[in-house]
């Protein structure tokens, strides 16, 4: 039951239909996804061995990282006061917890976008991650990662085409439409 005060007048451009729903481009998001995915592996496997970052020393290099933050947002507007807030009383006092999360988080983000394998999600978890190291002031290469990455969940449904995403998104399906696995009577 479709209510017509509830559909958007218009439709998509034939451009964005094209992008982000079509296979065609599926090339394109390969390579931008295996770039994207290389980079947050490469970036996550140096911290994982890493003692400041896992191991006997967990937390100094996050502890490093936010009180350079904080002196940013002392001296400068370059860091939210509510944000250094948030780092000075969450981050901080769970400095060992947010460096596993952080090591972790960009191996498995990057194994997921080369795998291609829910892309969508894997993409918006690594643009989260750009976005916390951006409101600390930290700019570094996290604008392109940021847009890419951004530009990859706008293209969830194709952008693992040439992955695993092909036979697992199918299977998995939507929170509004259930996939293979989630139907009754499969």
């Amino acid at each position: 039951m479709t209510d017509e005060n509830t559909r958007v007048p218009f439709s998509e451009p034939p451009w964005a239909r094209f992008l982000l729903s079509d296979t065609r481009p599926a090339v394109l998001w390969l390579l931008l996804r295996v770039w994207l995915g290389w980079s947050w592996l490469r970036a996550g496997w140096g911290k994982v061995g890493s003692p400041a970052w896992t191991g006997d020393q967990a937390g100094a290099a996050v502890a490093g990282f936010v009180g350079r933050a904080l002196e940013r947002a002392a001296e400068s507007s370059d860091v939210p006061g509510w944000y250094a807030w948030f780092l000075e009383n969450v981050v901080l006092n769970q400095a060992a917890v947010f460096g596993h999360l952080v090591a972790y988080g960009e191996v498995l983000v990057g194994i997921a976008l080369i795998l291609g394998l829910v892309t969508g999600i894997a993409a918006f978890f690594g643009t989260f991650m750009n976005l916390a190291f951006l409101l600390a002031g930290t700019v570094s290469s996290n604008p392109i990662l940021f847009v890419v990455g951004t530009w990859l969940v706008l293209a969830w449904r194709n952008a693992g085409w040439y992955g695993l995403d092909r036979w697992v998104l199918p299977a998995l399906g939507t929170p509004w439409e259930p996939g293979s696995l989630f139907r009754p009577g499969r």
